[in-house]
């Protein structure tokens, strides 16, 4: 392993339905990045593979890479901007924020 990949964390969060993705995270995304609620956030400059799980009509995953931007108090968490995201990641991305 890498020292670059040593220095990687990994945050996956598994949603139990499409609903409570919505509900907890779609006001935090956006097409440059997301908000993660943590009582533990990372410091600044981290980078972390992202992984969201949400189960639509079938299980969909959101996964990429980011960095670690900003850090909050109220309410406690993380700015993650997107570094790198694969093309389906991205397009469910937009498919999330141009629901009605």
């Amino acid at each position: 392993m890498s020292d670059r990949e040593e220095e990687r964390l990994t945050i996956n969060k598994e949603f139990d339905s499409f609903d409570q993705f919505i509900a907890e995270y779609v006001t935090n995304i956006s097409r440059s990045g997301v908000f993660i609620k943590t009582r533990a956030p990372l410091p600044i400059g981290t980078t972390v593979n992202l992984r969201f799980t949400v189960i639509m009509d079938d299980i969909e995953s959101i996964e990429g890479e980011g960095v670690v931007v900003r850090v909050e108090s109220d309410p406690p968490g993380m700015g993650v901007v997107f570094k790198e995201l694969n093309s389906y990641s991205r397009n469910l991305i937009n498919k999330l924020l141009t629901q009605p």
